[in-house]
């Protein structure tokens, strides 16, 4: 059984390599079903796998120019603060309760994922994030990563390309930061009241290593659209499997086993009629679901690019000059 749980782990560091996170999606399930930890072990456990294989990942990362730094330590600094505390917090809260919870932030973020971001540029790695967007949603996001268990790399993913205007390429490698910051911080608040087996711990850890350096190589050559679409799918499955595992044991006394088949596809197919909701959603809420993301990772033609350090994200303005002057020829041709 632990040779299956460690060669699993090397699937664990290829997500978290390549798509900048899922390793706790793919951790925590992975260490309560198959190794039959405790849910909160398996919780500590799982951030310190994904907070040591998402550091070695943003170091590839880096190296490519996909980090955008200011933005991931302020992000990180603030979700140390919120993940801390989580973790204290989930000291009073029962595992099946977090292990609901954890599957209910999945669906949120993967149909957000599905949906897209509502028009705007996105932003490279040398553009400037609001500072106080960026504080905000550390802690929030930071929160939720230390009561859940998660690394965050499922919300601080979306955080940074649906409400931050990351691309997706840089959103996954400035995400790797984020969740080693979040991760240490988070294992910090469940070491007060969690042991954890150290040895198994290691052998996971060095395996997601491993797998981590191989996705850090695929992510550069993957399109962004198909990358945040995949993601999204990908959270969404793993939500779906972990709320047909924790259907209290109440449910099924009695059902033969074609019903309890039954229940069990009819709580997959509702999560994954979810995804295929928000999905059509981002299709067809105008712009960004149109033109506009006909050309993701590619600035607009018409606007010029904002100029670097600017946080409003305003054109140089010799682009507005040319569109005023574009309107007022339109006008006197009129």
């Amino acid at each position: 059984m632990t040779a299956l749980v460690v060669v699993l782990a090397v699937l664990v560091g290829l997500s978290l390599g390549l798509l900048g996170g899922g390793g706790s999606i793919l951790t925590l399930p992975l260490l309560v079903y198959v190794a039959g930890m405790d849910t909160k072990e398996a919780i500590a456990t799982s951030l310190l796998v994904v907070g040591v294989t998402s550091a070695v990942a943003a170091v590839s990362h880096a190296r490519a120019g996909r980090v955008q730094w200011r933005t991931g330590l302020l992000f990180g600094a603030a979700g140390m603060a919120g993940a801390y505390a989580g973790g204290r917090l989930a000291e009073f809260i029962p595992g099946g309760v977090l292990l609901v919870a954890f599957a209910l932030m999945m669906i949120a973020t993967a149909v957000a994922m599905l949906r897209g971001r509502r028009g705007g540029e996105q932003r490279g790695v040398h553009d400037v994030v609001p500072v106080g967007r960026v504080l905000l949603d550390g802690v929030v996001v930071g929160l939720v990563t230390g009561i859940v268990g998660a690394g965050g790399g499922f919300l601080v993913v979306p955080a940074l390309t649906l409400l931050g205007g990351l691309s997706m390429p840089v959103a996954v490698g400035t995400s790797l930061l984020v969740i080693a910051m979040k991760s240490g911080a988070g294992l910090a608040g469940y070491l007060s009241s969690v042991e954890l087996d150290w040895g198994l711990a290691a052998m996971v850890t060095g395996a997601a290593v491993l797998g981590s350096l191989g996705g850090g190589r695929l992510a550069g050559r993957i399109e962004p659209e198909k990358l945040r679409r995949g993601f999204g799918w990908f959270v969404l499955s793993m939500a779906a499997f972990i709320l047909v595992q924790e259907i209290p044991d109440a449910t099924w006394s009695g059902l033969p086993v074609p019903a309890r088949v039954g229940v069990s596809l009819a709580a997959v197919a509702a999560v994954l009629g979810l995804g295929l909701a928000g999905q059509r959603l981002g299709r067809t809420s105008g712009p960004a679901g149109a033109a506009g993301q006909a050309g993701a990772g590619r600035p607009p033609a018409v606007a010029a690019p904002a100029a670097v350090g600017d946080p409003t994200g305003t054109a140089h303005p010799a682009a507005a000059t040319a569109d005023t002057t574009t309107s007022a020829g339109a006008g006197a041709g009129a």
